[in-house]
């Protein structure tokens, strides 16, 4: 199977899933090698709870065919390993143990935690000129309550506790049952968020884990892009670095999705090779220029209206009756300082109120009650994260300014994935006020 070109199977996935969620469509990309749909309408983002039925899903591979009685998720590089005997049903080779589906379910403790999934490429489609690959506007995100089994439990009944000291000695590899012999699907995250919050997840929403949300397993690691969230998970690997090409015992490349592909980096760079890298929040290192070209962990700091909807004709029930203006917020690992709106393009602001459960990585929502009179409205909204961070006006131009002068003057910087765009504008909604009747 070729991965740089069509994908035939591709159209019959995404006929499948859109039959089993009607709340999606079809999602243009423009080399036709993903399978992908988003979110049909802007008020699946009024609500807390995305609906699996509304829930984008997005992947490169083919969905493997799945035998979930003979399933299992592989622990490689457990030098350390001291006692395998709290593994279950684990094997016995001290060098790599096996996890069935029935020990992940049953031989450790289940928790149920709320994750605001967003593909690192949403909003790729809002620069200008357009970059290549999935054209998503913003119906790339959103927000369920996932069930598994804390890595925690797994990783430390393998022996495997925290690093050290506060640097990220160690990562944890996932591999995904949707790599082919051409192409492996791997990601590192530091070992330290993976027994912090991340867990092993096999239902959504209370229900099983769909077949396109990666069942029967898949890693969950809350408030971070999805692409670290690998789906039809087969592997953990246990290394001192992030995998670099050719660190996988299996054949094909394994590096392309950890260090080339979801970094951030101008037109015509090459991303350099990073073994380990310190910072992992994304907007830190794309501030502090710390790591050429940063790679999409964490969420950027994020808000998005969805009530009124884009070309809603809203009428109002009486003279000077309040309309509710809606939406969420989210900001990765860091908590939401507070959310604004704009009823005219973004000349002047308002607080508005944030509300509903409070997760950590998961959004919350917004609320603002506005009277307006009849007429036309642009309406914005932008959100300020934890560490005094705010969502920026606009995308700029790939030549306009140096990457640091974009995110010091206000605007986020174009990049050639696509990725992390969070700027505001891009995402207004314009409404029409009719008078009552």
């Amino acid at each position: 199977m070729s991965t740089d070109g069509e994908r035939p199977q591709r159209h019959e996935e995404i006929n499948a899933i859109l039959e089993r969620k009607p709340g999606t469509r079809e999602t243009r990309d423009e080399a036709n090698r993903y399978t992908v749909v988003g979110a049909a309408s802007r008020r699946t983002y009024a609500n807390w709870l995305t609906s699996i039925e509304e829930h984008f899903v997005c992947h490169r591979n083919e969905m493997p065919e799945i035998d979930a009685e003979s399933w299992s998720v592989s622990l490689t590089g457990l030098d350390d390993l001291n006692d395998a005997s709290d593994l279950g049903d684990a094997g016995d080779d001290a060098e790599e143990r096996s996890l069935s589906m029935h020990a992940i379910r049953e031989d450790f403790p289940t928790v149920a935690i709320a994750h605001t999934m967003e593909c690192a490429g949403n909003g790729r489609g809002q620069h200008d000129p357009e970059t290549s690959s999935v054209q998503w506007g913003c119906e790339a995100v959103g927000t369920a309550m996932w069930t598994g089994t804390p890595l925690r439990s797994i990783l430390r009944a393998a022996g495997i506790e925290a690093a050290p000291n506060e640097a990220n000695d160690r990562w944890l590899t996932a591999i995904g049952g949707d790599s082919i012999d051409e192409e492996v699907f791997a990601r590192s995250i530091p070992l330290s968020k993976a027994l912090e919050d991340s867990i092993l997840a096999y239902g959504m929403n209370g229900g099983p884990l769909p077949d396109e949300h990666g069942y029967p397993v898949r890693l969950i690691v809350p408030g971070w892009y999805g692409v670290n969230n690998v789906k039809w998970l087969e592997e953990l690997q246990v290394t001192e670095a992030m995998v670099t090409e050719g660190a996988l015992d299996r054949p094909g490349s394994h590096a392309r999705w950890q260090q080339a592909d979801y970094r951030m980096h101008p037109a015509g760079s090459e991303p350099a090779v990073h073994e380990t890298i310190a910072e992992t929040d994304t907007e830190a290192q794309l501030r502090s220029g710390e790591v050429d070209h940063p790679y999409t962990f964490d969420a950027m700091v994020m808000s998005l209206i969805g009530s009124p909807e884009p070309d809603e004709r809203v009428e109002l029930r009486s003279a000077n009756a309040s309309i509710e203006v809606l939406g969420v917020t989210w900001s990765g690992d860091d908590a939401v300082e507070g959310v604004a709106v704009s009823t005219d393009g973004g000349d002047t602001w308002s607080d508005a109120e944030v509300f509903g459960p409070d997760y950590a990585g998961a959004w919350r929502l917004f609320r603002y009650g506005w009277t307006p009179d009849p007429g036309s409205y642009t309406l914005c909204s932008r959100a300020s994260d934890e560490e005094g961070r705010t969502q920026p006006a606009r995308i700029s131009d790939p030549d306009e300014e140096e990457w640091t002068e974009a995110v010091e003057s206000g605007t986020f910087p174009w990049n050639e994935g696509g990725y992390a765009a969070n700027a505001y504008l891009p995402n207004a909604v314009d409404v029409t006020v009719a008078a009552p009747e």
